[in-house]
Order: structure tokens, then sequence, then C-alpha cells
């Protein structure tokens, strides 16, 4: 049975994750890669319910930032285990949009919840799923929200309408975490073009695991 492999994307909004992760998507299926894309929040029926609240049901407006937390884990702890672990024992790729670091950096750092309870959920939630590589997609702030706005057309989600001092903190905590961790994160200028990113992104999975060959 061929080897499968956990390839998450992480950035801050507007980076252009979820344009790469559909590229990558076409070229590992073009050689014969059976592939998964998964996003989170979602990705399972419940996950895809708690995505609802997390970012559009007005319910959420006034969550705290620890319901938030425990709704992510949540989610995730359910899409480890429906979907991600089963795809990635059977020989495929899985592509996720997000993973455990986002919850890192946006409810640890931005959300000031801090990095030890923050750990605890996510160890909690994922058990031993990690990505085996990780690309940050990293843009500058108001580069990355001009093109939220643009694709938005002004109807920006719940974390989409937080100011640019939240996401300036978003930014400098992936950083930091991707220099903390470079066995598993590569890190890219997501301001490039598409094309620009997308051979960047194959070159070093090839580097990598040899998918090319």
């Amino acid at each position: 049975m061929a080897l499968g492999r956990f390839i998450s994307f992480e950035g801050s909004e507007g980076c252009g994750k979820s344009t790469q992760i559909k590229l990558l998507c076409k070229r590992l299926q073009g050689i014969g890669h059976e592939v998964l894309l998964t996003r989170e929040p979602g990705g399972t029926d419940l996950g895809e319910c708690i995505r609802e609240l997390l970012q559009h049901a007005p319910e959420g407006e006034n969550m705290t930032p620890e319901s938030e937390l425990l709704l992510f884990a949540a989610s995730r702890a359910q899409l480890v285990r429906e979907v991600i672990k089963p795809k990635i024992d059977s020989g495929a790729y899985v592509l996720a949009d997000r993973f455990h670091d986002s919850t890192t950096i946006y409810q640890g750092i931005a959300r000031g919840l801090g990095g030890q309870i923050v750990s605890l959920m996510n160890d909690f939630a994922i058990g031993e799923c990690l990505p085996d590589c990780t690309f940050l997609l990293d843009i500058n702030v108001r580069e990355g929200r001009e093109r939220v706005r643009a694709r938005s057309g002004g109807k920006e989600d719940r974390m989409e309408r937080e100011p640019d001092s939240f996401f300036e903190e978003v930014r400098s905590g992936y950083l930091e975490l991707a220099n903390n961790n470079p066995e598993r994160f590569v890190v890219l200028d997501a301001s490039k073009t598409a094309q620009e990113l997308e051979l960047e992104i194959w070159d070093n999975l090839d580097k990598k695991y040899g998918v090319g060959s």
C-alpha cells in the first residue's frame, strides 16, 4: 500500500491557501494519487455545523475566546477520527486548509488564551495525527485584507472583521511558530503569483517525498 501523507496549509486571511490546495490536488491526482481535501472548521457534518456557528450565525457574535477554542477543538477531533486518519492509513494524500496551528495562533496568541491551555486542547483533539509538512503562506496584513474584501464583496465573516492589530499578531505568531519548527514548516511569500507559488510548493514536496518521480 502507498504511504499516505498529511499536508496542511496555514496563513492569515487572504493568503491564497484555498487556491493552492486546489492546484496541488489537481497535480497529485494527475500522477495517480488519491487526494482528500479538508477544511477547518468543517470537513464533517458536525464540523460544518460548527463552522456556521463560528463564522456566520448571529448566535456566535458574542462568543468568548474560551468557547471559540472549544468549538474549534470539537470540529478538529471529529475530523481527525472520522476523515483524516482513515484516509492517511489507506494511503491517500490529505490536504488540509488549516489544522491545529491555526488554533495555536488565533486562539492562543491573537485571542490571548496562552500556549499552555491551547497546547493541551490541541493534543487532546488530534492525538498523534500531526501534519507531515505545513506550508505557511505569508502575506502582509494590508494586502491580505484587500484580497478578502475583494472576494467577499464587503460581506466578511466574524473572524475576517477583526482589526488589523489582530492580524498583525496572527502574522508574527505564525512566523515565530515556523521558525521554531523548521523541520515541518515551509514558509512561502504569498504576494507572488498563484503560478509561482504552485511551482514552489510542488518543488518542495518533490524534494521531500519524490512526488514527481
